[in-house]
C-alpha cells in the first residue's frame, strides 16, 4: 500500500451506512472527506462525521443523490480529487463515471466502458459467454411488452424472472408464475427500475426453483492483475433482497469454489475491469450458472474483509489512484468464518416485511470479541420513507461457522432498537433454524419455509417526553464576515421563529397484519407512510377480499394495499403520486 494517502480529498456520493464506512476508511488514510446531503439528511450521521458537507437540495433520491449537476458542482467547489459512489445511486452509472473522469477527477470504481458492459445485464451475459462462462437461460434483448415474457415462459416453463437490465439487489425484479401475471409484473418491474436506477429496460430469464446464491469478490488493478477473494453465500433473502450473508460459502465443494473464482476473474478481465467488483452465480444440484456482475462495492463486503484481513475500501482507493495490487492470488488466505446480518427498518410480523420508517428513539448495539457494527444511524436519527431502509449491518466472526452462528445469535439478542420495527426477529429465526445450520436453505427458503406467522409487531415506543423532537425550519439571513456580506440559510427550531409552534404528537404506528385494509370496516388504509404509485381499483368496481386497491411505494419497495372486505368501491381518496401516512384511508368499500 502507498505510504502517502492516495488522494488528498475524496467526495462520497452517497448516504447512510456506506457513506459512513467510506468516510471512516478515508480518515484512517489521512484523506479529507466531503459529504453531500439532501434536505432530509441535513443532520445525518455521514454529514456529521465528514470533514465538510454540501447540500444538494431536494428530498427524494431523484432530487438529490441522483442529481448529477448538483453533485458535479460540489466536486468543483470542494476540489475533490476522487469520488467514491458507494453502492446504489450512481455507483453503476456509466454516464456519471464518465462525467467525473472528464473533469480529471478519479472515479473509485471501474472505467465507464466496463460499467456499460456489465451494467446492462444483457450485454453482461454476452460478455460472460465470450469468455466461456455460462448463465441461466434467458433472452438477450430488452422487453418491449408482456407478450415476450409469455413466449419465453411457454418455451422454457414457469416461473420466469423479469429483471431490471441496469439494476441489481433485487430492485426491479419480479417473478412471474403464469402468463396472465406477465403484464402487471412487467409494469411493476419497469416502475421500480426507473425509480431506483433511472432506467426502466428489463429482460427475462429462467427462474431456478431452489438455488443458492453464491458470489465471488474480485479485485483488479490497471496493470492487468486480478484476484478473487473467496466466496459469499447470500441465499437467505426476501423479495430477492439479501438478509443474511456469510463467507466463505459453507458446504461448497472445493473444486466448485475454485472454478467459480477462476470464472469470476475471467469475466472481470474480459470486460477490462478495474477496482472492486462482485461476480454472482446461482448454484443448484452441483452446477452453477453465471448470474450478473455488480460493478461496485457490495453491501456484504465486510464478511470478506473479516475472513481475508483485507480493507476493501482502502484497496479501492489504492487502485483508483493507479496503484498495483500489493499481493497475488497465492497470497490470499481465508481464516475463520463471518456472518453479516442486514438490519432493515421493516416490520416482519406475520412474514410481511413491511417498510417501517420513523425516528430511532433508542439504539444500543452489541459489542464484544468478533462483533462489528457498520451503521448509518444513531439514536434520535430519522429513517425516511424516501430512501433504502438499511439501518446497518451486524457482522460477527468466529474461528468456525458454528462459533460465528453462536456469536451472531448472542449479538442479535443483545441488540436494542426502538422507534422503528426491524428485521431482527426474522434474522434470529433464520440463524437459529436447523436448515440454516445444515446449509439446507435456498433463495426461496425464507418466503417458502421459514415460519414467521407468530411474529408480532413491536409495541410503538414513544419519545422520552411523549412528543417528537421539535421540527426545524429554514430561515434566510444576511451575515457579515470580515467585512464581506453573505446570504445564508439557517435551520432552526420552529419555536425560535416567534410564537412557539405546537408540539407534534408522535403518530401511532399503524397495524401491519397484511398489505392494508380496515379490519373489514370497508376503509382501506395504508400500513405505512409512502407514495401512491398506482391506483388499481375504480369507483363502482366490485372487489373481493385480497384484491389490490392501490400500490404503495415506501423505502424503494412496492407494496400492494388490498381490500379486507368484499363489496363495491364507493370512493378512491388518492391518486398516483400522492404522499400518504401510516393509517391514512385511501379508499372506501361498501
Amino acid at each position: 500500500m502507498q505510504e502517502q494517502p492516495p488522494f488528498s480529498t475524496v467526495l462520497v456520493a452517497n448516504r447512510g451506512e456506506i457513506a459512513v464506512r467510506v468516510i471512516r476508511a478515508c480518515k484512517e488514510l489521512g484523506i479529507h472527506t466531503v459529504a453531500v446531503y439532501s434536505e432530509l439528511d441535513r443532520d445525518a450521521l455521514h454529514v456529521r462525521i465528514a470533514d465538510e458537507a454540501h447540500a444538494l437540495g431536494g428530498q427524494t433520491a431523484a432530487e438529490s443523490y441522483l442529481n448529477t449537476d448538483a453533485i458535479l458542482d460540489v466536486i468543483k467547489k470542494s476540489g475533490a480529487e476522487a469520488v467514491h459512489p458507494g453502492y446504489g445511486f450512481f455507483s453503476e452509472n456509466a454516464d456519471f463515471a464518465r462525467a467525473i473522469t472528464e473533469m480529471g477527477v478519479a472515479f473509485v470504481g471501474p472505467p465507464p466502458s466496463a460499467i456499460e458492459v456489465m451494467g446492462d445485464k444483457i450485454s453482461a451475459r454476452e460478455a460472460a459467454e465470450k469468455v466461456g462462462v455460462h448463465g441461466v437461460p434467458g433472452v438477450t434483448e430488452f422487453l418491449s411488452g408482456p407478450e415476450q415474457v409469455v413466449a419465453f415462459g411457454s418455451e422454457h416453463g414457469w416461473p420466469v424472472a423479469i429483471k431490471a437490465a441496469f439494476g441489481g439487489g433485487g430492485r426491479g425484479m419480479k417473478v412471474v408464475h403464469a402468463a396472465e401475471d406477465a403484464p402487471e409484473a412487467l409494469e411493476s418491474a419497469q416502475r421500480e427500475a426507473l425509480a431506483y436506477f433511472a432506467r426502466d429496460e428489463c429482460y427475462v430469464e429462467r427462474y431456478l426453483t431452489k438455488p443458492r446464491h453464491i458470489e465471488i469478490q474480485v479485485l483488479c488493478d490497471s496493470h492487468g492483475n486480478a484476484v478473487h477473494l473467496s466466496q459469499r453465500d447470500c441465499s437467505a433473502q426476501r423479495r430477492h433482497q439479501k438478509l443474511v450473508e456469510e463467507a466463505p460459502a459453507p458446504g461448497l465443494p472445493a473444486d466448485i469454489a475454485l472454478a467459480m473464482g477462476e470464472d469470476a476473474v475471467k469475466v472481470a478481465l474480459g470486460c477490462g475491469y478495474t477496482n472492486a467488483g462482485t461476480v454472482e452465480f446461482l448454484y443448484e444440484d452441483g452446477k452453477y450458472f453465471y448470474l450478473e456482475m455488480n460493478t461496485r462495492l457490495q453491501v456484504e463486503h465486510p464478511v470478506t474483509e473479516l475472513v481475508t484481513g483485507l480493507d476493501l475500501v482502502a484497496l479501492q482507493l489504492h487502485v483508483a489512484a493507479g496503484g498495483e495490487l500489493p499481493f497475488t492470488q497465492e497470497d490470499v488466505t481465508v481464516t475463520g468464518h463471518a456472518i453479516e446480518i442486514r438490519i432493515n427498518a421493516e416490520d416482519v410480523a406475520g412474514g410481511a416485511f413491511l417498510p417501517s420508517p420513523g425516528r430511532i428513539t433508542r439504539l444500543r448495539v452489541p459489542s464484544g470479541y468478533g462483533v462489528r457494527w457498520d451503521g448509518g444511524y444513531q439514536e434520535g436519527d430519522e429513517i425516511s420513507q424516501y430512501y433504502d431502509n438499511l439501518v446497518g449491518k451486524l457482522v460477527c466472526f468466529g474461528a468456525t461457522r458454528d462459533i460465528a452462528i453462536a456469536r451472531t445469535l448472542r449479538a442479535l439478542h443483545e441488540f436494542e432498537i426502538e422507534g422503528v420495527a426491524t428485521t431482527i426477529p426474522a434474522d434470529i429465526a433464520i440463524v437459529e433454524h436447523a436448515d440454516f445450520a445444515a446449509v439446507e436453505h435456498s433463495t426461496k427458503w425464507v418466503e417458502e419455509v421459514l415460519d414467521l406467522s407468530s411474529t408480532a409487531a413491536p409495541a410503538p415506543a414513544p419519545a422520552a417526553d411523549g412528543e417528537e423532537p421539535e421540527a426545524k425550519v429554514r430561515r434566510d439571513a444576511t451575515v457579515e464576515v470580515n467585512g464581506k456580506r453573505f446570504e445564508v440559510a439557517m435551520w432552526v427550531p420552529e419555536s425560535s421563529m416567534g410564537a412557539a409552534a405546537p408540539a407534534k404528537k408522535k403518530r401511532k404506528r399503524a397495524g401491519s397484519g397484511g398489505a392494508g385494509g380496515g379490519s373489514g370496516s370497508g376503509d382501506v388504509t395504508v400500513p405505512m407512510q409512502g407514495t401512491i404509485v398506482k391506483v388499481v381499483a375504480e369507483v363502482g368496481a366490485e372487489v373481493a377480499v385480497g384484491d389490490t386497491i392501490v400500490v404503495l411505494e415506501a423505502m424503494k419497495m412496492e407494496n400492494n394495499v388490498a381490500a379486507e372486505k368484499a363489496g363495491t368501491v364507493k370512493e378512491i381518496k388518492v391518486a398516483a403520486g400522492d404522499s400518504v401516512g401510516g393509517g391514512d384511508v385511501v379508499a372506501v368499500i361498501e
